[in-house]
């Protein structure tokens, strides 16, 4: 059957898109008895070559490599807002 060194198992954690090819197969082969699948805590992007954290918070959009500086002022005034917002209190609709 050969060395042991030649079945290696992968132990790091890797992120799969929820309906992706890699997903189907694993499936597909009923290979998913061995595996568990856990959510994602956050939203994440792939950009450069590496995955970032989606900001969900004022301070995190200020420190998000994501952005420039214009639109990182802009997303933290968006989520200050949605944070704020309430549709039973016009005060925190400004208008919309």
């Amino acid at each position: 059957m050969g060395r042991d060194r030649d079945y290696a198992i992968d132990l790091i954690p890797k992120f799969m898109m929820a309906d992706g090819a890699l997903v189907q197969i694993l499936i597909h082969t009923d290979v998913t008895r061995y595996l568990e699948f856990k959510q994602a805590s956050a939203s994440y992007v792939l950009r450069d070559g590496r995955i970032s954290k989606v900001p969900c918070t004022p301070a995190e959009a200020l420190k998000s490599n994501l952005m420039g500086i214009f639109e990182k002022r802009r997303m933290k005034k968006y989520l200050e807002f949605t944070n704020a917002y309430d549709p039973k209190d016009a005060t925190t609709q400004q208008g919309k």
